[in-house]
């Protein structure tokens, strides 16, 4: 997937490769992630107890269910026009404008009843602000579409970017002052206004003047994405509102706190990709050519990276809660290990989303996704039977059953080598194995993970790097070429071309 997109005149330079688009969405990543990674770690070691962490967790949770509504399909509407002239622009600006007033109403309306179902007061107010900075939603979206339209992810970069900045600033200084749970939601609040201003500064779309007439088509395209939303809202965002009903707040805390470092750490990795590839199919499709095996490229990369950092991460969740969350977060660690070998399973099959809705097969998406989805709720609900290690227990078992429900319909929707599929999860088995060895080792023979410090773990885990490499590079792993395309486009990369033109010729 090395070909050249021509881009909006005057946004960006007049070309960018899928390649260089995808260092500039995983740069954003990257950085909005140690943003946020750094502050929440701050915050959470000094400033907030997991009960805390907790409550603020089921408002979030709460406020995301209604959330679906907010690009209410935008983005793809955007993507899929040949031209987006100002008429376009107006109508899918009035679109983004309502659905954002009727957000901020609904979690506002629904602020009193979940406070009192929870028997929690503070969730109220914490609910109200998460409402204000839907607010500002209308001020991002259609910029942001228009940005990952042209490929112009430099830009996107800049509000990603300032969007994590300006919610760790502000989470971090309140909870200094002693805002307690109110430091967070304030934060996010901050978070939705700078990315509405930046968005608008770079690409500017204002929803002003309101263009009704028209927007018939972007509300029925939307409405089926709708469906597919809600029913992936209730899937993801459920499981912290049952945690925390049913087993407690200290629970919803630390398993809150799981899913959020699989959740970073697995978008540390993988979620900028997607934005780069579903524009990338979208030109394979309309030039008539086939997906299966550009797919499998895609299928191969998202394993070779991301099964070996899930998988690690999981043997090394005791000392990352010990050394970054202090002892009172240590009920973390248990739930991390179950929880990020989770995701092992989700991306073994990618794109399951976007595929279906780029070749026309939405309603049956739909279909498979609600399914997925009373799945997902109901094994939840059966493991909070055993505390709240059986609810990350429950996570596993998930996986192998969302794998069994799109395994076969991707297969018939995009007509991959089913035999090519097995042998890239082979291939990314084997350096998966050859990553966890080092720390596997020192557990073994040396030190156990609640014993071990920073100075063996980083050690161990540059060794775990070093071996995936030198794995990659033996059994000449399908992703390889295209891992070494990425970081030929990292700046100043262009010294170790030698060295990357050596490993591509390499005969092993």
């Amino acid at each position: 997937m090395s070909e050249t997109v021509t881009v909006e005149p005057g946004r960006e330079p007049a070309q960018m490769s899928v390649r260089g688009a995808a260092v500039w969405a995983m740069g954003g990543q990257y950085l909005s992630f140690g943003i946020q990674f750094i502050t929440s770690v701050i915050i959470s070691r000094f400033f907030l107890t997991p009960p805390e962490v907790g409550l603020f967790s089921i408002g979030l949770s709460a406020a995301m269910i209604v959330s679906m509504l907010q690009d209410f399909g935008l983005s793809r509407y955007i993507y899929a026009l040949p031209s987006v002239g100002p008429e376009q622009l107006a109508r899918c600006s009035t679109v983004a404008l309502l659905f954002s007033f009727l957000i901020a109403a609904v979690i506002a309306a629904s602020a009193w009843p979940m406070a009192h179902f929870y028997h929690q007061p503070r969730l109220q107010p914490i609910m109200l602000i998460i409402a204000g900075s839907y607010l500002f939603m209308p001020l991002g979206v259609v910029p942001m579409a228009l940005l990952a339209r042209a490929m112009a992810f430099r830009s996107v970069f800049a509000v990603i970017v300032g969007a994590a900045l300006a919610q760790g600033a502000v989470g971090l200084i309140l909870a200094a002052l002693g805002f307690s749970t109110m430091a967070l939601a304030w934060g996010t609040l901050a978070a939705g206004v700078a990315r509405g201003v930046i968005a608008q500064c770079i690409r500017p779309a204002l929803p002003w003047p309101l263009r009704l007439t028209g927007t018939r088509p972007i509300v029925s395209a939307g409405s089926r994405l709708t469906t597919l939303n809600a029913a992936a809202a209730l899937g993801t965002r459920t499981p912290d509102m049952i945690v925390g009903k049913l087993l407690g707040l200290l629970a919803v805390g630390f398993y809150s706190r799981a899913v959020s470092l699989s959740d970073q750490f697995r978008t540390l990795m993988s979620g900028a990709i997607g934005s780069v590839f579903f524009p990338a199919f979208a030109r394979i499709r309309d030039r008539g050519e086939p997906l299966g095996p550009a797919y499998l490229r895609v299928v191969a990369g998202y394993t070779a990276v991301i099964w070996p950092g899930m998988a690690g991460l999981s043997l090394a969740a005791a000392p990352i809660v010990h050394l970054l969350y202090g002892p009172r977060w240590m009920g973390v660690a248990p739930l991390l290990t179950l929880i990020s070998l989770t995701e092992l399973f989700l991306v073994s099959l990618p794109l399951n989303a976007e595929m279906p809705i780029l070749l026309g097969k939405l309603n049956r998406l739909i279909a498979y996704n609600s399914f997925d989805t009373v799945i997902s709720i109901g094994l939840l609900m059966i493991g909070c039977h055993w505390g709240v290690t059986g609810a990350a227990a429950s996570r596993i078992v998930y996986g192998v059953c969302w794998v069994a429900i799109y395994a076969r319909f991707l297969y018939v929707l995009i007509g991959f080598d089913m035999h090519g599929l097995l042998r890239i999860y082979a291939k990314s088995g084997i350096v998966t194995l050859a990553a966890l060895a080092p720390l596997s080792l020192i557990y073994l023979f040396w030190i156990g993970p609640t014993q071990i410090s920073l100075t063996m773990l980083i050690p161990a885990v540059g060794a775990g790097v070093g071996l995936w490499l030198a794995a990659m590079v033996l059994i000449r792993h399908p992703a390889l070429d295209d891992i070494i395309g990425i970081l030929a486009h990292l700046p100043g990369a262009q010294v170790l071309t030698p060295l990357f033109n050596a490993v591509r010729r390499s005969p092993c």
